[in-house]
């Protein structure tokens, strides 16, 4: 495979080296954003819809692109300027927790903080998003929004609004953000449509602003579904969920999180990113399809997280390779079950190593990307019937999924990585016995959490988190956000505590997984 090509996403700053094709992201100079919403909230009628075996004319694809091209925005990403290079004051700072994991080390010197209000915003990115609803509610990509302390968004009639961070989810690079509309002011909304019901040849537009152009279409074919581009690229996913429609649409950066629609003017994808020698579009562009699209926006809106399942399993598609060294009958494209976690869905429906995966309720499991759309669109505790083959002979189960943390339980923005503890504000009382101005109780820790896996245990007063104070639940939330967004190498939360009986305790915990 070419030495040089390369995959990027529309936005970002991240190269994965090795393997014979190395997975960039191209600069956060061309991020863009995506939503979709019902069309009865803004009242704007979707475009004409097409009848089957009509033949396709110029006013489609005029009509379509006037209809979307006002449900996209612009989304600019703001960082401030750093106190230290704004010649802020700096003081000495220690923490034993450094210490601890690193060994003896001089004492590091930090900025006195300073109020965002205080300094001055740099644009950090520019990027897209898609109007979902008439009271604000807009979807980009997460690498479009990540890290940035202040977005704004510009309609396409150049109105501009403040936005603030709804929720987002770096798993499958989707992120809501909300803007405040005046009453009286109407948001064209661009209604969600059904990714699965596109066909390979179907033609589709793109709507975006690469390069900093707002409110360029273009237009092109849907190339493929469910595609990988960790599989094509042969660099690892990091665990991110993979499922993306394939264009030849000509997208650049700038068109991250744009909206890549039908010409009946619905929603079907967001776009995310392109597959390149130059960063610049070369007939492959990969949007994520409505179908995660619409449960992780509902997931973000409802509880601020997504409400991931898990089925427990790991495993490897079918191939010929694989067909033949394991001597597997009767499929030749599935999910081979190469093991089965304990406490997990798959243990309970009694699925065992070797067994071939063809469907979940239904719908089919073909490849990993597959499977991995088909097990976004469930939460904890949905039912879902398994359709394996085990020697050769089609067999059924039906399970209950559950989540990372092995319960059915939904999960809070405050547990949003499965820590599986609750948190609390510590009692005055204790804080006074303990000689601490605040922190953060740990109560009802889970087997098999995150939190009980680093060794924690209930009662442990959280008083800093990477060397930054923590004193409410709110500022440990935060915290654990800005960190799950990090890159993996910096996925660890370094915990400062102290137990009810004086002991000092330090905890690392791994959020990479």
């Amino acid at each position: 495979m070419n030495q040089n090509l390369k995959s990027f996403l529309l936005g970002g700053a991240c190269v994965l080296a090795g393997g014979a094709v190395s997975f960039a992201v191209a600069s956060h100079t061309g991020s863009a954003a995506t939503a979709a919403g019902d069309t009865s909230e803004s009242g704007i009628a979707p475009a004409a819809r097409l009848t089957p075996g009509r033949v396709i004319s110029q006013d489609d694809f005029t009509r379509t692109a006037e209809e979307t091209v006002n449900g996209v925005v612009s989304v600019k990403s703001y960082v401030y300027a750093s106190p230290r290079s704004s010649g802020a004051r700096q003081q000495e700072y220690y923490d034993p927790l450094f210490e601890f994991f690193f060994g003896p080390q001089q004492r590091r010197r930090q900025a006195v903080p300073e109020t965002p209000e205080a300094r001055q915003p740099r644009q950090m990115g520019l990027g897209s998003g898609v109007i979902i609803s008439s009271d604000g509610y807009i979807v980009t990509n997460n690498h479009v929004i990540e890290e940035a302390e202040r977005l704004e968004v510009t309609l396409n009639d150049n109105r501009n609004y403040e936005a603030k961070v709804i929720g987002a989810d770096p798993t499958t690079d989707l992120a809501l953000i909300k803007i405040e509309v005046p009453d009286g002011e109407a948001l064209h909304v661009i209604p969600m449509g059904n990714s699965e019901n596109l066909h390979l040849g179907e033609w589709v537009l793109a709507v975006g602003n690469p390069f900093g152009f707002t409110s360029t279409v273009t237009s092109g074919i849907v190339s493929a579904k469910a595609r990988s581009i960790s599989n094509m690229t042969g660099a690892p996913s990091k665990g991110n969920i993979e499922s993306y429609i394939q264009t030849d649409a000509a997208v650049n950066q700038g068109n991250s999180g744009g909206a890549l629609v039908n010409l009946r003017g619905e929603l079907v994808g967001i776009n995310t990113a392109i597959y390149s020698q130059t960063g610049s579009y070369a007939g492959c562009s990969f949007a994520i399809p409505t179908s995660i699209v619409q449960k992780v926006v509902d997931d973000l809106k409802r509880f601020g997280t997504v409400q991931r399942a898990y089925l427990g399993i790991r495993f490897a598609e079918l191939s010929p390779e694989l067909i033949q060294s394991e001597g597997i009958k009767g499929a030749t494209k599935g999910i081979y079950v190469g093991a089965v976690e304990e406490r997990s869905a798959a243990f309970e429906a009694g699925l065992k190593e070797g067994d071939v995966i063809t469907a979940i309720s239904g719908m089919p499991t073909g490849t990993g990307a597959e499977m991995q759309e088909v097990i976004t669109r469930f939460s904890p505790g949905d039912e879902v019937e398994i359709s394996y083959l085990r020697d050769g002979k089609a067999m059924t189960a039906s399970v209950t999924l559950r989540n990372l943390s092995g319960t059915y339980d939904k999960v809070s923005s405050g547990d949003k990585l499965a820590l599986g503890a609750e948190f609390a504000r510590a009692d005055e009382a204790l804080l006074r016995r303990l000689e601490l101005n605040g922190g953060v109780s740990v109560k009802n820790v889970v087997s098999g959490g995150r939190f009980a896996k680093a060794g924690i245990r209930d009662g442990l007063v959280i008083v800093s988190i990477n060397n930054m104070r923590v004193t409410t639940p709110e500022e440990l939330e935060k915290m654990v956000k800005v960190t799950s967004m990090a890159t993996d190498r910096n996925k660890a939360l370094f915990i400062t505590g102290v137990y009810p009986s004086g002991k000092v305790a330090y905890f690392a915990v791994d959020l990479s997984e």
